[in-house]
């Protein structure tokens, strides 16, 4: 595998209160009751993939680990040994945390909404404007980069299965994770994100490929949607 010794910053990526709510809403958790060592497992996969990735994974993504570890740690002390001072549930101030997230999130979605309507309508006496309607069958949802993350997890798990540890080096370049993505997406139908990927692709080529990805993406060269959230995935050219 060859990334030219880079680093990825990418813009798509969200915080780590949007990984919390992702793995909360994924999982069917209740916000007031969160299973802090399960939640605190995933939490650390997703970082261990960025790692993988050789993403710049910002610090605020370390200290929300550190965070969580530190709850964790709090429920595995015996009563008895806790501070008199933590009376109060340990998940109680990121509960907190979450919920004024959530709502501010909430609220700027509102907005956004709000601003694709504005746009929609035109002053009087203005220049015609031939809209085109979206085709009715277009999905709805745009993917979350954390439901990207758990699809490349998927086929990077599916790969280490069925195959050695590579011994020779492949010297198989973002340049060419590039033009392999746009060769297929850009047949001009939309295919799942598996299909990215050859049958026996290589531990190497699936993290180069899946960074091409991320950088198409970035660059809204391609979009990968979904019809519905946690659904399956498929990627196809954005259109301008």
């Amino acid at each position: 595998m060859q990334t030219d010794d880079q680093q990825f910053y990418l813009e798509i990526f969200e915080g780590p209160l949007d990984l919390l709510l992702y793995l909360i809403r994924r999982d069917e958790v209740d916000i007031y009751d969160i299973p802090i060592r399960g939640i605190t497992e995933q939490y650390l996969k997703y970082l261990d993939l960025m790692k993988i990735l050789d993403l710049d994974v910002a610090g605020e993504f370390l200290a929300m680990a550190a965070t969580l570890m530190h709850i964790k740690s709090q429920f595995l002390l015996p009563p008895e040994e806790r501070v008199e001072e933590e009376e109060e549930d340990p998940r109680w101030e990121l509960v907190k945390q979450l919920l004024e997230y959530r709502r501010f999130k909430s609220a700027a979605d509102d907005l956004q909404r709000l601003e694709l309507k504005q746009e929609k309508h035109f002053p009087r006496g203005g220049s015609k404007i031939d809209l085109v309607p979206p085709p009715a069958d277009l999905p709805l949802v745009e993917v979350n980069i954390f439901e990207l993350l758990e699809a490349f997890s998927r086929v990077l798990t599916e790969a280490d299965s069925r195959m050695p540890a590579e011994m020779e080096p492949d010297y198989f370049s973002l340049e060419d994770g590039r033009n392999r993505v746009l060769s297929r997406v850009g047949r001009g139908c939309c295919l799942t994100f598996e299909a990215l990927f050859d049958r026996n692709e290589s531990r190497g080529r699936i993290v180069v490929i899946f960074l091409a990805v991320l950088e198409l993406v970035r660059q809204k060269i391609i979009r990968v949607i979904q019809e519905s959230h946690f659904g399956k995935i498929m990627v196809e050219m954005a259109v301008n």
